[in-house]
């Protein structure tokens, strides 16, 4: 809950961003390669920071700590923490040097438009030190979480939101002229300043834990030998991902659109996504994030019933919040996507080719957000291979599924979409079958059951969402105006049918999930009225 409420406010943040994104540069030549320069440093940071470290160090730091005391703790995120500015300094060291080669593996396309790959080789070379900084961050995200602290963490996304947007706007339209810097210039800076500002804010709550950063040497250290044991399959198995991600922007930077030719397939895919990142944070990320540290204390104590137990718990509270989000989404795109970003140079064909996409994307949410959980819990069992081998696996399932869509079904960016919601359901069903049989089932029968109720209720609230929406327009139109009426409208009838269909068809997660909402509201306003 704690979490969630914190990944709502970052996600409403990004939102704002990357609605001033659209406003000001649209989906075109500008903004594609600002989001080409921005994703290149991005997927190494899932690759080696967000993705394998968290994974690797979070299960080792919290044996540490439980087992051998807080100072052994303290050195090994020393330890770790050194590492990480000699490794992944030099990582961004041979980005900047090598960003030609690395825009033209990633969009071959962009050669084909004038001065669009050259920008986007300027945008990479700016953005690349934020790797380093979100690096740090996530380590030390890592170390509250392990520590029961996961409000700052879960937050410090929102500073980077807020800081990207603001020494962007600052940067690059207020002293812009005095600078010579271009606004997407200035925005491209303000991505690194927002990432510094995501390490500062976790900083104070660190050192109120006693964990000091001093440099530290011990390359033969039991601990940071294990995570490095457990960072390379997990190195190669986000690099599964990762390919996946090369691969659908290769796609991506070739798709002719028949209005706007080679400029927006990609925009269109990056806000579309955006807007999954709302639902996947809060309640994938979320309850990642909370799951991890837990399963790893019952692993570690060896209690595989009590493991078992809150895997169970953590999956079915993720098909509760997902399934109805992928509804709504898919429902209700058009009038988010116009709500949001329509206006300036964000045009109405704009926001009727993202809304398209989201739908996709919309289909491979739940899975998309079982992964989160799905792929840590092996880790907490000492098993990175295993989620390795999938996501290699996935590397076939997505290229054969992006082919298939573009070339042989002609669906544009929206065959891309549909294929990484392919990937992602391919993983969830096999990591799953894999998991259950490993430590004796996850109470399937009644996570089975619990599913399923949950998506009748979704179904149900699709219909309704859908009349509902269709009635608005029919009677307002599609101005701005008229999007931000059918969401006033729509949402809480969905919300309203979906709670209510729960509530007839037995669905017990929806009281666990109004508690862990309501929980951390209420220890707040018995803190603030107790003298």
């Amino acid at each position: 809950g704690v979490v969630s409420i914190a990944v709502l406010m970052s996600r409403v943040t990004g939102l704002v961003r990357e609605s001033v994104m659209a406003r000001l540069f649209g989906a075109g030549l500008i903004y594609d390669a600002f989001m080409l320069g921005f994703r290149i440093p991005n997927l190494t940071r899932d690759l080696f920071a967000e993705g394998a470290l968290s994974s690797a160090f979070v299960p080792t730091f919290t044996e540490y700590l439980t087992n051998r005391g807080k100072e052994a703790a303290a050195r090994l995120v020393n330890l770790v923490a050194t590492a990480l500015i000699l490794v992944v300094g030099v990582v961004c060291a041979l980005g900047v040097i090598f960003a030609p080669q690395l825009v033209h593996l990633m969009a071959p396309g962009y050669a084909a438009v004038p001065g669009k790959f050259e920008l986007a080789v300027k945008m990479t070379r700016t953005m690349f030190p934020f790797l380093l900084l979100v690096a740090l961050a996530a380590q030390a995200m890592g170390v509250l979480n392990a520590s029961n602290k996961f409000g700052v963490p879960a937050l410090a996304s929102t500073f980077f939101n807020l800081g990207s947007v603001g020494f962007g706007v600052v940067l690059g339209i207020w002293l812009g002229p005095a600078l010579h810097l271009t606004r997407i210039e200035g925005m491209a800076i303000g991505v690194v300043l927002g990432g510094a500002l995501q390490l500062a804010w976790q900083l104070p709550s660190l050192y109120r834990l006693g964990f000091h950063f001093r440099v530290a040497f011990d390359w033969k250290h039991p601990g940071l030998v294990r995570i490095f044991r457990l960072m390379i399959p997990a190195i190669l198995g986000n690099a599964a991902v990762q390919i996946n991600v090369m691969v659908n922007t290769n796609f991506a930077s070739t798709i002719v659109d028949p209005v706007r030719g080679m400029d927006g397939p990609v925009s269109w895919l990056s806000y579309a996504f955006r807007f999954m990142q709302l639902p996947l944070g809060l309640f994938g990320v979320a309850m990642a994030s909370a799951t991890l540290p837990s399963i790893s204390r019952s692993a570690a104590a060896g209690n595989m019933d009590e493991f078992r137990r809150t895997l169970s718990k953590s999956l079915g509270m993720v098909f509760l919040l997902t399934l109805p989000s992928s509804v709504g989404l898919a429902v209700l795109g058009k009038s988010i996507i116009g709500a949001i970003y329509q206006g300036g140079r964000f045009q109405l064909y704009d926001t009727q080719q993202t809304a398209v996409a989201l739908s996709c994307y919309a289909i491979g949410l739940a899975g998309y957000a079982a992964l989160k959980v799905l792929n840590p819990a092996f880790y907490a069992l000492g098993d990175a291979r295993t989620p390795m081998l999938v996501s290699l696996g996935s590397i076939v399932v997505n290229f054969v599924a992006a082919e298939s869509m573009i070339r042989l079904a002609g669906l544009g960016h929206a065959g891309l979409a549909l294929s990484t919601s392919a990937v992602a359901l391919f993983g969830f069903f096999l990591l799953f079958e894999i998991l259950r049989r490993r430590i004796g089932g996850v109470h399937g029968r009644e996570l089975a059951a619990g599913i399923g109720k949950v998506l009748i209720a979704s179904l149900v609230m699709a219909g309704i969402t859908a009349l509902s929406s269709h009635g608005v327009e029919s009677w307002l139109g599609v101005s701005q105006l008229a999007r931000l009426g059918d969401l006033a409208i729509s949402l809480p009838v969905g919300l309203v049918v979906f709670y209510g269909m729960c509530r007839a068809l037995g669905v017990h997660e929806v009281d666990m999930a109004i508690s862990a909402f309501a929980n951390p509201v209420r220890r707040r306003l018995r803190r603030k009225t107790t003298p």
